[in-house]
């Protein structure tokens, strides 16, 4: 019988529970845990030696796992650390780091299967360390500028043709006047590049705009694709899918043979056991990467198309191929 997996995910995070719910059918001992609850819900004990490496236990109220018998990790966007109330902020902020680097620590010393190592989510998660690596894979990527210098958005939107996009470097999420929001790609009109006021205040990424038939949402699990054409249905959606699901409709697809060893190779150079990647495919079907998120989601996806997602995650988990 396998080792345990020690499953490390926000507790509300329902597709983890899908997971779960796969690994325990095949009667395979499970460990879940949140990072949030941790240090007051989450007992840690670790021990490191000469004669042995780490050992020890995670513990709740109602169960434990023995850190030497851990046969996988399935580390999917945990909460934040929840601490005791009552400390200042100075204390605070010295304490989330002493967890960070004390159960953070521990847990990544961890010898077995991880999907994903959050040290290589950590890395792979930087976009210009993804366009990097597609080139070098050999995968298609849109010219791509990154500044907060006005001009050179000019110049690049000439160079190019001037059929350009902006889209935010890393995470599109952000909460303002307690709303979640989302910011999405959006393609630049000759009225926006007349007025760039604001493009020095931080970073920005602008690409050129790739013509598309569809888009592709390629879910990499281990050595397995599932592949997933995405269909828009407005206008909002043509230019990015994601404003506007409703429009949107689903139908398997196949992966071109160059892109996927482009993927393959892409995902052992970035340490990566599972990736949600967005693709665009040109009228001439040509398939253009623009991003693999180490994190995705991947649940609404199995739900629109059938495909064993959940499954294949938990056949990694325990070295099935």
């Amino acid at each position: 019988m396998p080792g345990p997996v020690l499953i490390v995910a926000a507790s509300d995070d329902w597709p983890t529970d899908r997971v779960v719910v796969a690994l325990e059918g095949r009667g395979i001992e499970v460990f879940r845990m949140d990072t949030a609850d941790f240090p007051q819900r989450v007992v840690l004990a670790g021990r490191i030696d000469q004669a042995s490496e780490w050992t020890g236990e995670l513990a709740t109220e109602q169960r434990t796992v023995d850190l030497s018998r851990v046969g996988a990790v399935y580390y999917r966007a945990p909460g934040a650390f929840r601490l005791p109330e009552g400390m200042s902020g100075p204390e605070e902020r010295f304490a989330a780091a002493q967890a960070r680097a004390g159960l953070g620590g521990v847990l990544s010393a961890l010898e077995c299967r991880w999907v994903n190592h959050p040290t290589a989510m950590a890395r792979a998660e930087y976009k210009p360390v993804q366009l990097a690596a597609a080139r070098a894979c050999g995968l298609i990527i849109p010219p791509t500028l990154i500044t907060n210098r006005p001009e050179d958005v000019l110049v690049f939107a000439t160079e190019v043709g001037g059929q350009i996009v902006c889209k935010p470097v890393a995470s599109p999420v952000l909460i303002e006047d307690g709303q979640l929001k989302s910011v999405y790609t959006r393609r630049l009109r000759p009225e926006d590049l007349a007025d760039l006021r604001g493009i020095d205040t931080t970073a920005h990424l602008f690409q050129n705009w790739v013509s598309k038939e569809h888009e592709v949402r390629l879910t990499v699990v281990g050595e397995r694709m599932f592949a997933v054409a995405i269909h828009a249905g407005s206008e909002a959606a043509h230019e990015d899918w994601r404003s506007d699901y409703r429009s949107l409709t689903y139908t398997r697809t196949s992966v071109p043979e160059p892109v996927a060893a482009g993927m393959r190779r892409l995902m052992q150079r970035l340490e990566l056991r599972y990736g949600a990647a967005d693709f665009i495919v040109g009228p001439d079907g040509r398939w253009t990467f623009l991003e693999v998120n180490p994190c995705g989601q991947w649940d609404w996806i199995q739900g629109a198309t059938g495909l064993p997602i959940a499954e294949a995650i938990a056949d990694d988990l325990q070295g099935v191929t």
